[in-house]
C-alpha cells in the first residue's frame, strides 16, 4: 500500500498529474458556485476560448522544453492573420494559397529566431523580445492601422461547427488542436526527435557529447514552433473572422502561463504537451468561472498570476527533491 510520501513523489515526478487534479477541482468548484458553468454550451465555449492560446502554447512548450522561451509567438500569429486576410481581401489570392503563405512566413520567422539563438548563442529571452518588437511594428506598418475581415471560406473553415450527439457544439478548430496535441505527444515521447528535444533541454553539453546535433535540434524546434504559430493564426481567423493588428497583445504571456501551469519546467527538459493542454483549459475554466461568479477581470489576472508563481515554485521544489 502506497504511503502519502510515495504518492506526493509520484505527483512531483509526473508533471501532468497536478494540473489534471487542479482542472477537476476548478470544474467542481465553479459547477457548485454558479448555475450556468456546467452547461454543455458553456463547456464547449470554454474549449473554444482556449483554442488560439492552446495552439500557441503547444509551440511554446517545444521551445521551453529546450530551456528557451518565445516572447514573439503571439505577434507572429497576428502578423500571419494579417497576411492571410489582406492577401485574400485586396489581392484576390485564393484562401488556400494565402493560408500556406502565412504559415510559411511564420515558419521563416521561427527559422530566423532559431538561427540567431543557435548561431550567435544569444539568450532566447533577448532574441525573442527583440523579435516581438520587430514583428509587432511590421504588423502595424503592414496593416496601416486597419483590420481586415475574412472573406474566404478556407480561412474561416476552422470556425465551422458540428454537433456531437446532437447537442455538443464542436468546431473543426477544436478537432485540429486535439489532433496536433496527440501528434506532438507521440513525437515527443515515442520518437528519437522527441528524446533529442528533452536531452537538449536537460543538458546541452551532455547531449552534444552523446552525439546529438544540438544546434540543428534547436533550429528545428523554432521552425516547427513557427509552423504551429501559423496554424494558431488560422485558428484565430476561424474563431473571430477578422484580422486585427492589436489582437492577442498578451497572447505570449497567456501561452507561457498555460505551459507553466501545465507542469512544464521553465528550466527545460521536463514537461509534456498533455500538461500544456490541461494548463490552457485551466486558464479558460478559471476565467469563465470567475466571470460567471461576477469577479472583476483584474482580480482574475491576480488569480492567474498567483497560479503561475505557485506552479514555478512547485517545479523548483520538485527539481530540488530529485537531486
Amino acid at each position: 500500500m502506497t504511503t502519502i510520501k510515495e504518492r506526493s513523489e509520484f505527483i512531483l515526478r509526473t508533471p501532468a498529474i497536478g494540473p489534471a487534479i487542479a482542472l477537476v477541482v476548478a470544474v467542481v468548484v465553479f459547477s457548485v458556485t454558479t448555475d450556468t458553468f456546467l452547461n454543455v454550451d458553456n463547456l464547449s465555449l470554454v474549449v473554444q476560448q482556449s483554442l488560439v492560446i492552446g495552439t500557441l502554447a503547444l509551440g511554446q512548450t517545444l521551445v521551453i522544453l529546450t530551456s528557451g522561451i518565445d516572447l514573439a509567438n503571439a505577434a507572429i500569429a497576428v502578423f500571419a492573420t494579417l497576411l492571410m486576410a489582406k492577401m485574400t481581401l485586396q489581392s484576390g489570392m485564393p484562401g488556400i494559397v494565402a493560408l500556406l503563405v502565412g504559415i510559411v512566413v511564420a515558419a521563416a520567422i521561427g527559422a530566423v529566431t532559431g538561427g540567431i539563438v543557435t548561431g550567435f548563442r544569444l539568450p532566447p529571452f533577448i532574441v525573442t523580445l527583440g523579435m516581438l518588437t520587430i514583428v509587432t511594428a511590421i504588423s502595424r506598418i503592414y496593416a496601416s492601422g486597419q483590420s481586415f475581415p475574412v472573406t474566404d471560406d478556407t480561412l474561416g473553415f476552422l470556425g465551422q461547427k458540428q454537433y456531437l450527439f446532437g447537442q455538443i457544439e464542436v468546431t473543426f478548430g477544436m478537432v485540429l488542436m486535439l489532433v496536433m496535441y496527440i501528434g506532438f505527444w507521440y513525437a515527443l515521447t515515442r520518437t528519437g526527435w522527441g528524446k533529442h528535444v528533452y536531452a537538449v533541454g536537460n543538458d546541452p553539453e551532455a547531449a552534444r557529447l552523446s552525439g546529438i546535433h544540438v544546434r540543428r535540434s534547436l533550429l528545428g524546434v523554432y521552425i516547427i514552433a513557427g509552423v504551429i504559430y501559423g496554424i494558431a493564426a488560422w485558428q484565430a481567423l476561424g474563431r473571430v473572422p477578422n484580422a486585427d493588428p492589436n489582437a492577442f497583445q498578451l497572447g505570449n504571456l497567456d501561452s507561457i502561463t498555460a505551459v507553466v501551469i501545465g507542469g512544464t519546467s521553465l528550466f527545460g527538459g521536463r514537461g509534456s504537451v498533455i500538461g500544456t493542454l490541461i494548463g490552457a483549459l485551466i486558464v479558460a475554466v478559471l476565467r469563465s468561472g470567475l466571470t460567471q461568479a461576477g469577479i472583476d477581470n483584474l482580480y482574475q489576472d491576480v488569480a492567474t498570476g498567483v497560479l503561475v508563481i505557485a506552479a514555478v515554485a512547485v517545479d523548483r521544489f520538485s527539481r530540488g527533491r530529485q537531486r
